[in-house]
């Protein structure tokens, strides 16, 4: 099929144009910045652009990645999230209903799922995160607005038959966390993906599975994250003495971290069930905890990204 793959120049867009290519697929890339898989500059928030990509690039199916991120609040008015988040995503469902389209993925994110009392961690135990998770109560504009493209993909599937995959997909950037720093970067990471986090190349499968199973879903939404070790009743003893848990699942982590002079964490407040996405969508990620443990014991490299240096390309322009 010819994709639409908006945010071409983005994270994601960098490993899911070439995955896309590597499948059969043509792409094109839509996005606000300049990149190697980018073909058309401009913001899905246009939608005369929009309209004309569908009319000249003969568009089959769009994967719609683009979007204002968390660390773009401090950057952006919440009027730019509106314009690029919700009436962008509802400028390409129209688009893609118009000519026809018989799928759509959109990436949303498990940050929507966190309100306040939920990212306070103030309970006596982790919160277990699922699809059925809620009531949904966002803390900020960007979860807001991704909560709201969730909703229009929902509509343009009940009321015009568009068949639409939401990937809420958890935390897969390269970049240093801009909220903790207590650890190294890499310890963090490789600590997340116990619970919170994906690599951006599982990220890019996820969105090629989609693609294909889109028409037999119809409609529903999936949290992408790697695959916990942990349990629902595991989830009073994570908050209170994390370390003990993750011992009882695998037996030399806390010597292998020492090696690395890294920490373990002592306690988890939240985790998010990816069971799901295995069961309907049919995708698990491939990395997660077990994976870094493997590389730790083996010397070899880590099996994620971290680059302290990656700034997200549309950094210094204008919200389009």
């Amino acid at each position: 099929m010819h994709i639409l793959l908006t945010g071409s120049s983005g994270w994601l867009g960098r490993f899911l144009a070439p995955l896309l290519r590597a499948n059969g697929h043509e792409v094109t890339g839509l996005d606000v910045a300049q990149g190697a898989d980018t073909d058309i500059l401009g913001s899905v928030a246009d939608r005369a652009l929009v309209d004309r990509v569908f009319a000249e690039r003969g568009i089959e199916a769009v994967i719609h990645g683009g979007a204002l991120h968390k660390p773009d609040i401090a950057r952006y008015p919440a009027q730019a999230f509106i314009d690029v988040n919700a009436t962008g995503t509802l400028n390409l469902l129209e688009a893609a209903t118009k000519a026809g389209h018989d799928r759509f993925v959109f990436t949303s994110t498990t940050s929507l799922m966190i309100s306040q009392a939920i990212r306070d961690e103030a309970g006596a135990a982790a919160v277990w995160l699922d699809e059925a998770s809620g009531p949904l109560e966002p803390r900020n504009i960007y979860g807001v607005t991704k909560l709201a493209g969730e909703q229009l993909c929902r509509l343009a599937w009940l009321n015009d038959g568009l068949n639409c995959v939401v990937l809420r997909t958890s935390r897969f950037f390269p970049e240093e966390d801009d909220t903790h720093r207590a650890l190294s970067g890499e310890n963090m990471k490789a600590n997340e993906l116990l619970h919170r986090r994906l690599t951006v190349e599982d990220a890019a499968r996820a969105h090629l599975i989609a693609l294909e199973k889109a028409p037999e879903i119809g409609f529903d939404s999936f949290i992408v994250s790697a695959p916990t070790p942990f349990t629902r009743d595991e989830c009073a003893e994570l908050k209170r003495d994390a370390v003990a848990v993750i011992t009882r699942h695998f037996a030399d982590a806390t010597k292998l971290y020492r090696a690395q002079g890294w920490e373990l964490p002592r306690s988890i407040g939240r985790v998010y069930d990816a069971g799901h996405a295995e069961r309907r969508l049919g995708f698990r990620c491939e990395t997660g905890f077990a994976e870094v443990l493997d590389a730790l014991r083996a010397g070899r490299p880590l099996p994620f990204a971290h680059d302290p240096a990656y700034i997200s390309p549309k950094e210094g322009l204008d919200a389009a």
